[in-house]
């Protein structure tokens, strides 16, 4: 199965929330204003939209890469 997903480091957010007005629909802000994805998964037609948003960040906080089945990887704390 193909497609995207944004990985979030945590400990390089700072809350700029450059990504939440890039694509409001795919990112939000955690009671730390830290950076959330909201979905998983992205179709490759999101790509270009997501690259966008990531390279918004101010501290490189955000990546994209090839979208896998590994379990635990959508950015949300545990």
């Amino acid at each position: 199965m193909s497609g995207w997903r944004v990985v979030v480091d945590r400990d390089r957010c700072q809350g700029y929330a450059n990504c939440l007005d890039a694509a409001p629909d795919v990112f939000d802000l955690d009671e730390h204003d830290i950076a959330v994805v909201l979905t998983e998964r992205f179709d490759d037609a999101e790509h270009d939209r997501l690259e966008r948003a990531v390279r918004r960040c101010p501290v490189a906080a955000l990546r994209l890469e090839p979208a896998t089945d590994r379990p635990g990887t959508d950015g949300r704390p545990r």
